[in-house]
This record gives structure tokens, C-alpha cells and sequence, in this order.
């Protein structure tokens, strides 16, 4: 391995991060051999902090309406194809009430920007689940939503927010979105719920459309100083009815990359093994986990809905991606040597740990 490599590892290693030109030298010489070097030290620096847990959430993807058009996503506003669906409040309870059951401690709520989910509905939605769940975890994912709105849901319960950036470049972000969305207002969101003390999470696509070495530095420094409580990185997989329709997917093997990298800049993180992951590769999840990922998301939505929530092609939505399928996902994080843990799973604090 060159000697720079090695340095470069070495230093992310010790916690002292790097410039963006390390973070663009690391990708730009990726190899097998760097990959597993990074991959080693990722896992050496999780078990440090979380041990051998795997959390686990419940998702709820509660509707797939939404107001964007951004031009990577299949529920996009322009999509004619998306059979659309919101689930009401009494269907994200027994969603809620199923979870618990199978026990569940965290629910990640997740949709797209739709106006029908206002404060009123939300607020009210959020603290019947923190009262008839006692010791749950209320993580959101709703986009992009006034500091007012983002307050108003804090102040009801919500314990987590995801809102991923897609990318730390400005002019990589206004190509993978229309003219009505912002860089500004997406880096503002995630700055006011970090004030109004939410965990936060972030993250971003491996692959998309115009991404370079460079824009990916920018993501890795942007993590290493945002320090997020969460970081969802999943690769860019096409759907059939955007404008990226003939674009390639993304390999598997630069996310397992990137998740080490950001392990390494940011050792306390929850770090997914995502969907999209297992979507491309039958051990898509666990070679993430052991890649330096700790956290997995089986879904909690109506069976009726799962293959309706479709952001890209052949994403999974049965088996041991779906929360009834928690004994086969014990059974295979079990083989690679890590637990699944079903409690709230918070972030370690840095300094805490």
C-alpha cells in the first residue's frame, strides 16, 4: 500500500480527520486491500463505542405523497406511475402497536412533504405514541419543514429527525433537484433541528448522477465537522420513471467504502445499513455492518403499502427486510457476530462513551 494511503488511514483512525483533499485521494485510490484496511479499523472503532449491538428500528412509511419533483426519486410529484397512498393516524398507531409487540423502541415515521401531515396532525399522532408506548424512541423523516413546525414536533415527543442533504456541493445539489428547492434551505433545516436539540441525522446518495471524487470529500468533511447523530449513505439505484431512468447504479463496494471512511471521521455515529444496500446485494446489510454500520430498519408498514413506497427500482419490501422477518435477521447478523438490540438504541454523545 502506498505510504500516503497508510497515512491517510492513520489519521482518521487517531480522530484527527482529514483535509478534502485526503478524503478525494482516499476514494480516488480505492482498492481491495484499502478497503479492508479501512473496513477493520471502522469496525475496531464501533466496537469501541456500541460493541457488537446492531439497533434496530421500525419504519413506518406513512405515505408517499409528496410535493418535490426531485429528479432521482420514484415518488416525485410528476410521477403519473406512483400509485399513491397516505395511511391516517389510526393506521400509523396499529403500525406502532404491531411493532411494539414484536418489541420495537424506536419507530421511524417517513414520508414525503405533504401538506395533509400538519402540526396539528403530527403533534397530536406523536404524543399518543409516546403515551401509550412508554420508553420509545419517535424518530421523523419528513423533509423539509419550517424551524416553527420542527419545534412544534420536539416539543410533542419527537425524538429524532432525519433529513439527509444528498450532497455537501451546492451545484451538484441544484442538478438532483428543481429550481423551487434550495441548498440553503436544506443545510438550514438541518442546522435549526441540531438547535433545537433533536439527534440528527443525515446522509447522503454513493453514485448519483454527477457525483465526482471531489463532491464526495465534501460530504465526508461536511459529516466530520456536522458531527451527526445519524448519517443514512445508501447507493444511488435508478427508478423507472424519473429523469435518471438510464443512469447506472452505483456499486456496493464504494458505500461499504464510504461507511468505514465516515466511521473512522466520526466514530459515535448510528450508522445504517440500508435498504437500498440489501436492494443490490443478498448481503447487502451485513457486508455494511461490517463495514462499520450499526444500525438496520426493518419496515413496519401495511403490507398493502410497502411496494407502493418504491423512491428506486426493485427496492425490497418482504421478507427479512419487513419487521416480521426479525428472526431471520437475528439469525443472519448472528452468523457475522453481532446482536440485535429492539431497545431505544441513542446515540453515544462523544465524551460519554
Amino acid at each position: 500500500m502506498k505510504p500516503e494511503l497508510l497515512s491517510l488511514a492513520d489519521s482518521l483512525s487517531q480522530g484527527r480527520g482529514l483535509p478534502l483533499e485526503g478524503y478525494a485521494c482516499l476514494i480516488e485510490n480505492r482498492t481491495p486491500e484499502l478497503a479492508s484496511l479501512l473496513a477493520q479499523r471502522a469496525v475496531e472503532a464501533r466496537k469501541q463505542v456500541y460493541g457488537n449491538a446492531v439497533y434496530v428500528r421500525g419504519l413506518i412509511e406513512i405515505g408517499n405523497i409528496c410535493k418535490n419533483d426531485c429528479l432521482y426519486c420514484g415518488i416525485r410529484a410528476s410521477n403519473q406511475n406512483c400509485p399513491r397512498y397516505r395511511l391516517a393516524p389510526e393506521e400509523i398507531l396499529a403500525c406502532a402497536a404491531e411493532g411494539y409487540r414484536l418489541g420495537f423502541r424506536t419507530f421511524v415515521l417517513q414520508g414525503g412533504e405533504d401538506a395533509y401531515y400538519t402540526d396539528a396532525l403530527l403533534t397530536g399522532l406523536i404524543r399518543r405514541i409516546k403515551k401509550e408506548y412508554p420508553g420509545c424512541a419517535v424518530t421523523l423523516s419528513l423533509g423539509e419543514r419550517s424551524r416553527e413546525s420542527y419545534r412544534a414536533l420536539r416539543e410533542a415527543g419527537a425524538d429524532r429527525y432525519l433529513l439527509r442533504h444528498e450532497t455537501a456541493d451546492k451545484g451538484h445539489y441544484e442538478s438532483l433537484h428543481p429550481p423551487a428547492m434550495s441548498f440553503e434551505n436544506r443545510m438550514g433545516c438541518l442546522q435549526n433541528l441540531r438547535e433545537l436539540g433533536y439527534q440528527v441525522g443525515c446522509g447522503f446518495m454513493v453514485g448519483s448522477p454527477g457525483q465526482t471524487p471531489e463532491t464526495l470529500s465534501q460530504d465526508l468533511k461536511f459529516i466530520e465537522e456536522f458531527r451527526p447523530d445519524m448519517c443514512g449513505v445508501g447507493p444511488f439505484i435508478p427508478h423507472k420513471d424519473t429523469p435518471f431512468r438510464d443512469e447506472p447504479a452505483e456499486g456496493l463496494e464504494l458505500t461499504c467504502f464510504l461507511l468505514s471512511i465516515i466511521r473512522l471521521a466520526h466514530p459515535p455515529v448510528l450508522l445504517p445499513a440500508t435498504t437500498a444496500l440489501g436492494s443490490i446485494h443478498p448481503e447487502g446489510r451485513e457486508l455494511g455492518v461490517l463495514s462499520g454500520a450499526n444500525v438496520v430498519m426493518p419496515n413496519l408498514s401495511p403490507e398493502t403499502v410497502r411496494g407502493k413506497y418504491e423512491l428506486y427500482n426493485n427496492k425490497l419490501n418482504t421478507g427479512a427486510e419487513a419487521a416480521q422477518g426479525l428472526a431471520a435477521l437475528r439469525a443472519r447478523m448472528g452468523k457475522i457476530g453481532y446482536e440485535i438490540v429492539m431497545g431505544r438504541g441513542d446515540v453515544k454523545r462523544e465524551g460519554t462513551v
